[in-house]
Formats: structure tokens, C-alpha cells, sequence
């Protein structure tokens, strides 16, 4: 079989198997939430049940809802399943390796949460105003801070470009580097934060003093609201995915490979994801949410931790020059 029928399938069967396993992350963590809270919990599958319903459910709209509001979750899981898509998870080598760059991925999930506001503030509900304002306050305490992490990794690596940065990681021996630690930390701040979870928001209340992302989902139903749940479990696996491509990249697959390889990419890849998904869950249930005024402390650190990590990493190559 030709390299580029390979590579496109392969690209191909990553698109769909994340797409397939994004509701279980989230179900994971749920299921963890509630055993540690002695509860027996929802079963792990039970976000797909709930995206099945809601296919199924007729969409109710504002009377004075647009165009916009209609098509918006449409674009959004769009753009979320194309970022998530262009995360090297299971193999490297792939068709669109040339596209996953790190700096077009934070376009793609700014590009997703802009459309999530808009479409909040077109039913001209107080609540889709609230949850727009604040959504755009930690967007922009959050997105400066991933930048850094970026830049700092691309520092190391020579390149934004994800499978490069993998593979160069990958070859580098094991060791703990200062700037990479601190780098980690932002990142899983700016997970939090871009995902809606606690300490920064709680996606299972529904409180008005708190509530961020679901302010601004509490218009949609139906269809439309399937397709904004589906994008955040997406939005979940991918941001879990980059962590581990960043800084835990080993066990992926070359596209070419066997089966063997593939297998072990497979398996390695979804023991990441239910670590990092028992890890979240653990990480919840410990904490308590914050209140709204206090975010920018919590994503100030981030901005913090990976300005000294590029700070690290751009001295310790002056040193080693």
C-alpha cells in the first residue's frame, strides 16, 4: 500500500478514535468524582447515553434567535474535532502533521470559545451575557499563559510543530528539566480553566454567583446542545492529549508501523488518558471552587510558572552556547 494512502488512513482512524473515546474521559472522571464521594456514580458511558437523548430531543429555540445561534455548535464541535484531531495521540508521521502547530491549535480552541460567546449573547438572555464576560475574562488570563508554554517548548524543540516536538522529545534522555516542570504546571492550570473545571468552574451546578460555561450554554437544547457537550468531552481529550504529547510523548506509533506498533500505541495511549482522567477526578474532588474575582490570582500563577519557564529554558541556552 502506498506511504500516502497509509498516512491518510491512519490520520483517519485518529480522527475517529478520538472522537470515539472523548465521552468515556469525561465519564471517567465522573465515575472516580463519585466513588471517592461514596457514591455508586453514573456508569462510565452515561455521557453517551446523555449526547443519544439529546440527538433525539426536538431543539427548542428564542424567539429572537438568528442564524448564528443555529449554526454555531455546528462550528464549534468542527473546530474542536479538528484541533483535537491534529494532536499526535496514537502515531506520528501522519497526513496533517504539517498542520499541527501548536500556535494554530490556540487559534482553533480561541476560534471555538469566540463562536461559543457570540451565539451566548444572540438570545440576548442576562445569563449568555454573564457567562460571555467571564468566559472572555479567563481566555484572556489563559490564552498569553498556553502561549508562553508553547514558545518555551518550541525553545527546546526548535519548532511549534507537535510531531516534531514530539519525536525530538521522544530522543532526548529522561531527565527532569526545571522549565518543562514549571511549563507542565501552566498548562494543567490552563486545562482547568479552558475546560470549565474545578477549582475555576463547575460544569454540574448551576448557580448563578459561579457558573461560566454553563451561563452560556443554558439556551440550547436538543441537537444543538449535544453538539457543544459533545465538544467539550472533545475539548477534554484534546487538552489531556497535548499535555501528553508535550511532556509525556513516548509509546506512539510510526503510521508505517505494524501491528505490533500500533497495539502499543493503542495501549499506551489510553492508559495516559485514564490516569490523567482518575488524576482530575482526585484533583476535583479535593478542592473546592474558587469565587469568580479570584480566578485571575489562580490563572496569574499559570502566566507566572510559564513565564519562567521560557525565562528557564531561554538562559539555559545562552549558558550552553
Amino acid at each position: 500500500m502506498p506511504a500516502t494512502v497509509q498516512s491518510f488512513i491512519a490520520q483517519g482512524a485518529q480522527m475517529f478514535f478520538v472522537l470515539a473515546i472523548a465521552p468515556a474521559v469525561t465519564g471517567i472522571t465522573r465515575k472516580v468524582k463519585a466513588r471517592l464521594m461514596r457514591r455508586r456514580g453514573p456508569s462510565i458511558f452515561q455521557p453517551y447515553r446523555d449526547l443519544l437523548k439529546l440527538v433525539r430531543k426536538e431543539s427548542v429555540l428564542a424567539p429572537n434567535a438568528t442564524w448564528f445561534f443555529r449554526s454555531a455548535p455546528y462550528m464549534i464541535f468542527a473546530f474542536t474535532w479538528v484541533a483535537a484531531a491534529l494532536v499526535p495521540t496514537l502515531a506520528s508521521g501522519l497526513m496533517f502533521n504539517w498542520a499541527a502547530d501548536v500556535v494554530a491549535l490556540v487559534a482553533l480552541i480561541g476560534a471555538a470559545r469566540a463562536l461559543l460567546a457570540l451565539a451566548a449573547m444572540d438570545a440576548g438572555t442576562a445569563f449568555g451575557g454573564i457567562g460571555s464576560s467571564r468566559e472572555m475574562m479567563i481566555a484572556s488570563l489563559a490564552e498569553p499563559a498556553s502561549l508562553l508554554v508553547a514558545l518555551t517548548i518550541a525553545f527546546a524543540a526548535g519548532t511549534t510543530r507537535l510531531p516534531e516536538v514530539a519525536q525530538f522529545l521522544i530522543s532526548q534522555p529522561i531527565e527532569i528539566r526545571v522549565s518543562f516542570a514549571l511549563a507542565f504546571v501552566a498548562l494543567v492550570i490552563v486545562a482547568m480553566a479552558e475546560n470549565a473545571r474545578i477549582p475555576v468552574d463547575n460544569p454540574a451546578t448551576h448557580l448563578e454567583l459561579t457558573m461560566v460555561h454553563e451561563a452560556m450554554v443554558l439556551e440550547y437544547s436538543g441537537r444543538h446542545l449535544a453538539m457543544i457537550e459533545a465538544a467539550g468531552h472533545l475539548k477534554l481529550t484534546l487538552y489531556i492529549s497535548l499535555i501528553i504529547c508535550l511532556f509525556l510523548p513516548f509509546g506512539m506509533a510510526p503510521f508505517d508501523g505494524s501491528a505490533a506498533a500500533w497495539a502499543i500505541g493503542i495501549g499506551t495511549y489510553l492508559a495516559k488518558l485514564v490516569l490523567a482522567a482518575v488524576a482530575l477526578g482526585v484533583w476535583e474532588v479535593s478542592i473546592a471552587k474558587m469565587r469568580v474575582f479570584r480566578m485571575s490570582e489562580f490563572l496569574g500563577g499559570a502566566f507566572i510558572f510559564a513565564f519562567l519557564a521560557i525565562l528557564l529554558e531561554f538562559l539555559s541556552r545562552e549558558v550552553q552556547r
